[in-house]
């Protein structure tokens, strides 16, 4: 909805998505929903961007993003982006502040409108200063052009915290002036003991490193307030995410908003999960590698034996084991219990036609995306595919040169594949009934929870028709 006015350039456009994503903060510090409004070329002023404050109750319950703005506010809002300057209205139980939005070059662009709420339960004096101080900073930045600032993160990590977890209102010499329950509680966890206000914050943190293995480099300025970034501090086995806000008039430093939060037992779940998705990793590639040694065992027995149907049926299980194989490959590089099948399948494919060949000439096409398949799911579809493949390239291109196309269609849960060769053909019902038909037509119907369709094609040839459910959503 950023642009749906039409009025913004691309350097516009940027601005806001900025502000967008980095507006929550003032949301919850003003006790405030937060609208941007925009002109059109149609001379209306449509509201295209809507943020709740996570610290009070929300003033607008409904959806009013792509709405004008209410006739009962329209004139302040006209009237602060033509001149440029804030302005203040009130209805009924509703306070407006209403600033202009403006670009790093000063261009005034929008409005912002924050909306509160006059019933909400007043803070208590210091908490209401120091919020009330933090809340000029930030429009006059916002007016100015300095808030959102160059080089500041937008991709926060998950965990970053907001003011609802925990504020802390530093001054420009970095000493805190307010440190809200939450804040004190943090860091009190961390072994900072006694009272915040009216001490460097940054030096009661440093004193704690002693106990932690690793700094980041960024600490100090965000502990000091002289940038806006986020960073976690970690001592004694606990972590504090923290995240500064740099305020500013007109280029000079005034102080910080720091927020922080708790994240210890978020991170230790993190790292459990990243021990498990190790160990899955490992435990796939050990599968893979095992079973490429059970096939490459089958495969010199196979070379030993001299009954030819011996022969085949050790070539085919080698074939079978070394195609569930390729599955497991996938899956530990990956380090997931999913798997994007078309790179699996393309090689699967080709290693299909190109050892069921006897000398012909195969060619292999494949059309569509498979998209991606859960791990329990894989393992079935790659061996219906390789069986319906090697057996098109041995019985359909018996000793005659071909090809072979699959188009694949996926439409959520629902999968449809059919296979298609050139080759001698079958009759209308007839299909194969050997070991290999046996294992697709078990595999599909109990695990993929399909059928199989065998027909002839429509010139000459064979068509395979496959229908599939994928139960495991991507």
């Amino acid at each position: 909805m950023i642009n749906q006015a039409g009025t913004l350039d691309a350097e516009g456009v940027e601005h806001l998505h900025q502000l967008v994503a980095d507006w929550h903060p003032l949301a919850d510090v003003t006790f405030s929903d937060l609208f941007i409004v925009l002109p059109t070329k149609d001379d209306e002023m449509l509201i295209a961007a809507h943020c709740r404050p996570a610290t009070a109750g929300t003033v607008e319950g409904e959806d009013v993003v792509g709405n004008p703005v209410p006739p009962s506010i329209d004139k302040q809002v006209r009237k602060s982006f033509l001149t440029q300057q804030p302005l203040q209205s009130g209805v009924d139980h509703v306070r407006f502040r209403i600033v202009p939005i403006a670009t790093r070059v000063q261009k005034v662009i929008g409005i912002l409108v924050v909306a509160s709420d006059d019933r909400t339960e007043r803070q208590p004096d210091a908490v209401q200063r120091n919020y009330a101080e933090i809340t000029e900073s930030m429009l006059r930045m916002i007016s100015n052009g300095e808030f959102p600032g160059d080089g500041v993160p937008t991709g926060l990590r998950h965990g970053t915290p907001r003011v609802s977890d925990g504020l802390i209102h530093l001054n420009a010499d970095g000493v805190v002036l307010y440190a809200s329950p939450n804040a004190i509680s943090a860091f009190h966890r961390l072994g900072v003991r006694g009272r915040l206000p009216g001490k460097i914050l940054a030096e009661l943190v440093t004193e704690q490193m002693q106990y932690s293995s690793s700094v980041d480099e960024m600490l100090p300025v965000v502990l000091l307030g002289k940038g806006s970034w986020v960073t976690e501090v970690e001592s004694r086995g606990v972590v504090i995410s923290l995240r500064a806000i740099e305020l500013k008039n007109r280029g000079a430093r005034t102080g910080a908003m720091l927020m922080c939060r708790d994240v210890t037992e978020l991170r230790r779940s993190e790292r459990e999960l990243m021990t498990k998705d190790a160990m899955i990793r490992e435990i796939n590639h050990r599968v893979k590698n095992n079973l490429q040694t059970v096939s490459a065992l089958l495969r010199l027995q196979a070379r030993r034996v001299q009954d030819p149907a011996a022969k085949q049926n050790l070539d085919d299980a080698q074939r079978r084991i070394y195609t569930i194989s390729m599955v497991h490959e996938a899956l530990a590089r990956t380090g997931a219990d999913k798997v994007e099948f078309d790179e699996t399948f393309a090689r699967l494919m080709r290693l299909a036609a190109g050892v069921a060949t006897t000398g012909q000439h195969v060619t292999t096409r494949f059309e569509g995306s498979f998209g991606t398949v859960h791990s329990e799911e894989a393992t079935s579809l790659a061996v219906v595919l390789n069986e319906v493949i090697t057996n098109a390239v041995e019985h359909g291109l018996k000793g005659r040169d071909g090809s072979i196309v699959v188009r694949v269609h996926r439409d959520g849960d629902e999968l449809d594949v059919v296979i298609e060769d050139d080759g001698v053909g079958i009759k209308e019902g007839e299909h194969g009934s050997g070991l290999g038909t046996q294992i697709v037509e078990t595999m599909i119907k109990s695990d993929l929870l399909g059928t199989i369709n065998w027909s002839p094609g429509p010139e000459r040839g064979t068509v395979v028709t496959i229908q599939a459910h994928m139960r495991h959503r991507d």
